[in-house]
């Protein structure tokens, strides 16, 4: 059946795209619209032709379900049917309603007439793939919107609604009720107006969109971009195609695009935000629970603890109307809890991103209590207390007292055994692990731990929840520190013996940093806090003693510099100054512990630092998948890129390890192997790793 429906309404024909759920220009609408305009051309009897979707969407772009096969380079392109419509010798008019986003604006801009309905979205976000609008895009949308409103919709991937792109000229009209009808009686006057064709690329760049001038509107722009997009290739890729059509007749600046559209779809950078992209849709599927599982409703929840996790998770659940019972031990935890929220919220409304009127109905979705009966009827109840197995004894045990048949009872342990919290319940089917990052509010990580009795609906449930609440839920394994927390383990241990060699935290910290991370392992150490790092080794030393750590963190930490908490970490802080600066205390501390050692320090290279860092993530990731801790390698990306600050443009860590070939990780890891500072063992390839690189396969696929 074709995608594209055609209908007569009198002498204009109406061509309907329907391919669901947002009319993705796959091959099977692509063909279906050039057949609609091929037939509407060769009637006498049709005037005019109206291109329209459904309420929902005009069209969304290109169909992600034809990524990375054959019928995305099928014969006819998106380029074909724009070229056939904005040649065509009748006028067509395009009836815009719900969103037209990439090749779903490009299409529309070919047309020579565009109508809306009010609340429609418009707009270009390929740069969030790491591509760029690559059928016409760049040059119509500054012909008609003019450079400045273009290039920072293009360069951002942000849409505008309906009434601004009015404003702007993108729209001949908008269209209250019914758009399609509406959008008729439209084509019906340009055919009574003379039935002209005006077209977009006949245009000129308006140079009053150019504050300046050209040459100083693009050249602050380029600044601009290189600044704020550093190791995003795309962004200045956009601009050049933007500054191209305001210099540059049509089909010129269209060479420009072509030839940078060709040179990002096989950038590393592109191909790891595609990966990225499709890898946060993987994430939410789990074998052996079917869409079609039964979920159980959440219209309440319960937090146990009022600090800065169980703050945060209460905002996640009253963000989307979800009422919290907030529980504390003591009243006035409970008060400074609720200051911090209210604080939290007051200072986005000074933002202008809420109103006071929504603080307080957000406020007002709170009941804050000291008693857990007042937590008996919530859907779900998630613990954010101290990280220790007695503590959480203690509260699963009233929970399983307490709680109404039927609730969700959720850890938001970080590294505890899921399955033993679940033992202290008589209702293991109903504990699940709820891994919030911090700031809660804020991460958009949300790690579900799966017990080895947790109920599919249950699993079922807390996926979908993570998703209400904005969350990009991944599911992992039962162990110890799970997915994130245990690779970040050995990422910790290695940075550890990196300072051991020779380093200091502001080298390490700067060459992950430049490489990809928000903050190095030290700047994060000192945000957590390394006290709770020091209360983990304790834990190891006892459960492996025979695995070795650098000793430089526990000696931090007797010198009570648990970073930004004390004004003293690996860096020193001012009051009120989050600003990390070198330490000399902490040097002298280095110095002392090496001689110690009997090392003698070398310069180490920032390469080594990155590979060293990097490789201990993946190794560890290797031996998650091995075990079945992770369902996939893209999970395992996911989770750094959502909750760990690695930036997009690197795909992950497993996507990295693919990027460079796993033949190549493990040479690089027996290099290390071979330093007389390191510890063998840590360097021995996972057996994931080793098979998959002597087969020569990937993680991915």
């Amino acid at each position: 059946m074709s995608q594209a429906h055609y209908r007569q309404d009198g002498d204009i024909a109406v061509i309907t795209m329907d391919n669901p759920p947002v009319n993705g220009l796959g091959h099977g609408l692509r063909s279906g619209i050039r057949d609609g305009i091929a037939r509407a051309m060769a009637d006498a009897s049709v005037k005019a032709v109206v291109l329209t979707g459904t309420a929902r969407a005009f069209s969304g772009g290109a169909d992600i379900r034809e990524f990375n096969t054959p019928a995305a380079d099928a014969s006819p392109h998106l380029l074909d049917v724009i070229d056939q419509i904005e040649n065509a010798a009748k006028p067509v008019v395009a009836a815009i309603a719900g969103l037209a986003l990439g090749g779903g604006n490009e299409l529309a801009l070919s047309c020579h007439y565009r109508v809306g309905a009010p609340g429609t979205q418009i707009g270009l976000p390929e740069v969030n793939l790491g591509l760029l609008p690559g059928a016409g895009g760049t040059q119509r949308l500054p012909r008609i919107v003019g450079a400045s409103k273009a290039l920072d919709m293009i360069v951002t991937g942000n849409p505008i609604r309906a009434d601004e792109a009015a404003k702007l000229g993108y729209f001949s009209k908008l269209i209250e009720g019914d758009f399609v009808a509406g959008a008729v009686a439209f084509a019906r006057e340009v055919v009574a107006a003379g039935a002209k064709r005006p077209r977009i690329r006949d245009l000129t760049v308006d140079p009053a969109s150019m504050p300046g001038g050209a040459q100083a509107f693009f050249a602050a722009a380029r600044d601009q971009v290189a600044k704020t997009y550093v190791g995003y290739p795309a962004p200045m890729k956009c601009l050049e195609c933007v500054e191209a059509a305001a210099k540059k007749p049509f089909d010129e600046g269209m060479k420009v695009e072509q030839a940078l559209f060709g040179e990002l779809i096989d950038s590393i950078s592109s191909k790891a935000l595609r990966h990225a992209f499709f890898a946060e849709r993987a994430a939410s599927k789990i074998p052996d629970v079917p869409d079609d599982t039964p979920q159980r409703a959440i219209k309440s929840a319960a937090v146990i603890g009022a600090g800065t996790m169980g703050g945060g998770i209460t905002m996640n659940f009253v963000n989307v109307g979800i009422p919290v019972t907030l529980l504390e031990m003591k009243q006035e935890a409970l008060d400074k809890g609720l200051a911090t929220i209210r604080r939290n919220y007051e200072n986005t409304a000074k933002k202008g991103r809420m109103t006071q009127d929504e603080v307080e109905q957000r406020m007002a979705l709170i009941k804050p209590t000291l008693a857990y009966a007042d937590l008996a009827q919530a859907d779900i109840v998630v613990e954010a207390v101290f990280e220790d197995m007695a503590v959480k004894k203690t509260v699963f045990q009233t929970l399983d007292a307490t709680m109404k048949p039927g609730a969700i009872l959720a850890s938001n342990t970080s590294t505890l055994d899921v399955d033993q919290i679940a033992g202290f319940t008589k209702r293991p089917q109903d504990v699940i692990g709820t891994h919030f990052f911090s700031p809660a509010n804020v991460m958009r990580l949300l790690e579900i731990v799966r017990g080895a009795k947790t109920g599919k609906d249950v699993l079922a449930t807390t996926m979908a929840l993570s998703k209400k609440i904005r969350k990009v839920g991944v599911v992992a394994g039962v162990c110890d520190g799970f997915i994130g927390n245990r690779m970040i383990e050995q990422y910790s241990r290695q940075a550890g013996f990196l300072l051991e060699e020779g380093c200091t935290p502001q080298q390490v910290d700067g060459a992950i940093e430049r490489w990809g991370f928000s903050m190095g392992p030290f700047r994060m150490g000192d945000l957590a806090g390394n006290d709770v790092g020091w209360y983990i080794r304790k834990r190891r030393y006892l459960e492996k003693p025979d695995l070795r750590y650098s000793k430089t963190a526990d000696l931090l930490c007797e010198m009570g510099r648990y970073g930004q908490k004390t004004s003293a970490g690996w860096y020193d802080y001012k009051p009120g100054d989050r600003t990390a600066y070198p330490s000399a205390v902490v040097d002298e501390m280095l110095v002392k512990e090496r001689a110690r050692l009997g090392v003698t320090p070398r310069t180490v290279s920032d390469e080594e630092i990155v590979n060293r860092l990097v490789l201990a993530l993946v190794n560890e990731g290797a031996q998650l998948l091995d075990e079945g801790i992770a369902l996939r390698a893209s999970d395992i990306d996911i989770i750094y890129l959502t909750g760990y600050g690695l930036a997009r443009f690197r795909g992950g860590p497993m996507f990295h390890a693919d990027s460079i070939g796993l033949p190549k990780v493990v040479e690089i890891m027996k290099g290390f192997e071979a330093n007389p500072q390191a510890d063998p063992d840590f360097w021995k390839p996972a057996p994931l790793l080793a098979r998959l690189a002597a087969e020569g396969k990937r993680f991915n696929g």
